[in-house]
């Protein structure tokens, strides 16, 4: 009798394990057509763009962009080309200085995401508070965006587009 109840206990706990399994990031990876490597490398850029972001470095803010990459802000501007977004960055730190990312948090796990032929398109939303300078209160800010990213050669994805609405 104890051999057929620890027999369907672990064929009870073998389902939910399963499920769990199942339901988690490879399900994730197959709904959306993006294979391991390429969701282990988009996920890089994620989590790159988040600590650069977060600490304005400039060359880690540059990297993460296609050569060809385009910036579209919430304004309606738009910044072409990876050294003019760099130009765009430089010319930002000396109008504000003191600029300071208090938080950024792009909702990454509810972005839809679709890759194909080397290119993903992903959308969502994100939040962000920062400060201008030292002697303003923190503005916080909430954007729909959409990012078109492009695998590079050596297997990496960079942004390709980016729009803030």
């Amino acid at each position: 009798m104890k051999t057929l109840t620890f027999a369907i206990l672990g064929l009870f706990v073998g389902v939910i394990v399963g499920h769990f399994l199942w339901h988690g990031e490879a399900q994730r990876a197959m709904a959306s057509g993006v294979s391991p490597v390429d969701r282990a490398a988009i996920d890089r850029l994620h989590h790159q763009d988040i600590d650069v972001t977060l600490t304005q470095e400039p060359k880690g803010l540059v990297e993460l962009w296609d050569e060809d990459g385009i910036r579209i802000g919430p304004d309606g501007g738009v910044v072409v080309g990876k050294k003019a977004i760099e130009a765009d960055n430089a010319k930002n730190r000396v109008t504000y200085p003191e600029f300071k990312v208090l938080k950024y948090a792009p909702d990454i796990e509810h972005f839809a995401l679709a890759v194909a032929d080397g290119w993903g398109v992903e959308a969502g939303t994100m939040s962000a508070t920062f400060k201008l300078n030292g002697k303003d209160d923190p503005v916080s800010v909430q954007y729909k965006t959409m990012r078109v990213l492009k695998r590079q050669a050596d297997g990496s994805w960079k942004f390709a587009v980016v729009e803030l609405k």
